[in-house]
């Protein structure tokens, strides 16, 4: 096939300059593919000295920027390639937007590029298990499936691979969204709760950023979470703007009228008028009420194209996807989770919801300037013992007393501070026994001490391993 969309861009872009903002996992591809188009790539970076992931490309005829000033010039180009953690609102690339340089993301080519339908899910929390859920539905009932966005591989240099009849899943942070003005076909929402508070400029603007994933859509699907407020604040938004899409809700508390839902026992589908039970949650391989919720989200994104019974295969069969939640071991009958996803208030509740006994809680991490008001009450329901690490372990300290206080009562769980994660799984080792469950759910991002929420995932996996 043709695409005719692809064959207008490699036209446009050839000898063209472009300024490649980050380089980094998703744009070391697009890089190489732009400059087989035959642009001229100038790949920008703050780092003076690139990693070993990025040694292939010196041996590409392209010129580097790299150290303070590595936004500097931007206005000499035809083109610059964003990267989601350089904010759009920069300087540097405002000026050079006025001066009519145009300034784009990778998801953003792949979107306004991609000859099939895509299918985007965004969310504060559940997003990638989601997502996942969403590909494996799909493939399932036997569909070419491309995944991407901010898991999987990055998509853009394999539009040329791409035909009309696959499916492309994305999933979407905030920081794609922000500038994303493109159709997505069918666009999903898991939930919103106050995130990336130290990149956004206000709450505001991070609710709003979500709402470009639909904002943009001809007709379409558009799936929110009816147990959310923000998300089904979103209604007026789209009836302001005329979509004329489809409206699906999921639910873990009530029935919905187009979607997916719990009803006695069972995950029950309500789409087109048509009534089915899709399993029984006592057959559901993933842990936690949140993990049913991220079930019904995908369920009510792909029901009416993969049907019942490829669904039901995946969510009897897949137990989760690494660092959510992940039961990785167990000694001497101590269970061990690695819940490092975890990177707010509102995904650490989730989890805790998902256990029955009191905990041993391993929390904390970088500040994002988020509160942490509303886990204190859960900590103390749900919390037998909980190690701090991180930034803001004074804030969820204070959270857990500030409850206590309110609640005007003496017993709470024993809260200790520690330096290192190395440490907190020590001391979580020493005061365990068997039938307890040990849980590392930060609450928090992990740039204080990790590179990411997987590296500090992995780095609490070695260290237990070596217990």
């Amino acid at each position: 096939m043709n695409n005719l969309k692809l064959e207008k861009f490699k036209q446009e872009i050839y000898g063209k300059k472009v300024a490649v903002i980050g380089i980094g996992v998703s744009n070391i591809p697009a890089i190489e593919y732009l400059n087989s188009l035959g642009a001229v790539i100038t790949a920008c970076d703050k780092k003076t000295e690139l990693g070993n992931e990025c040694a292939k490309l010196y041996d590409l005829n392209i010129s580097f920027n790299l150290g303070d000033n590595y936004l500097s010039g931007l206005a000499l180009y035809d083109y610059i390639l964003r990267s989601p953690g350089v904010k759009p609102f920069t300087k540097e690339l405002e000026e050079a937007k006025d001066k009519g340089v145009k300034v784009i993301s990778e998801i953003e080519l792949l979107v306004s590029l991609c000859p099939c339908k895509i299918i985007g899910i965004t969310g504060s929390d559940g997003k990638t298990t989601t997502t996942t859920l969403v590909s494996k539905f799909l493939k399932e009932a036997n569909f070419n499936v491309y995944l991407g966005g901010n898991i999987g591989t990055p998509l853009f240099s394999k539009l040329d691979e791409m035909n009309d009849n696959d499916i492309v899943v994305v999933e979407l942070s905030s920081f794609q969204l922000m500038t994303m003005k493109e159709c997505i076909d069918i666009s999903c929402i898991t939930n919103i709760s106050p995130n990336h508070l130290d990149y956004h400029r206000s709450f505001e603007e991070y609710i709003l950023s979500k709402a470009n994933v639909f904002l943009y859509q001809k007709k379409g699907i558009i799936v929110l979470n009816a147990d959310n407020n923000f998300t089904t604040g979103y209604l007026n938004l789209i009836k302001s703007n005329n979509i004329n899409s489809s409206i699906r809700k999921f639910s873990v508390i009530d029935k919905v009228k187009e979607g997916v839902y719990l009803e006695k026992g069972y995950i029950v589908s309500n789409v087109n008028g048509e009534y089915e039970k899709i399993a029984k949650i006592s057959d559901i391989k993933l842990v936690g009420i949140h993990n049913l919720a991220n079930i019904c989200a995908a369920a009510s994104c792909v029901i009416d194209i993969t049907g019942i019974e490829a669904i039901t295969s995946v969510i009897t069969t897949f137990t989760g996807v690494e660092h959510r939640m992940e039961l990785f071991k167990t000694i001497n009958g101590v269970n061990w989770f690695n819940d490092s996803i975890a990177t707010s208030p509102a995904r650490t509740i989730a989890g805790l919801l998902s256990f029955n006994d009191k905990i041993i809680l391993i929390s904390g991490g970088y500040d994002k300037n988020i509160p942490y008001d509303d886990m204190g009450k859960y900590i103390i329901d749900k919390v037998k013992i909980l190690i701090l690490l991180g930034k803001t372990a004074p804030k969820i300290e204070k959270a857990v007393l500030d409850e206590k206080t309110k609640q005007g009562i003496d017993n709470i769980c024993e809260i200790i501070t520690l330096s290192t994660l190395e440490e907190c799984v020590k001391y979580a080792n020493s005061i365990s026994k068997s039938g307890d469950n040990i849980v590392l759910s930060p609450a928090s991002a992990s740039f204080d001490m990790y590179k990411n929420f997987e590296a500090k995932g992995n780095h609490f996996k070695q260290l237990v391993n070596n217990i």
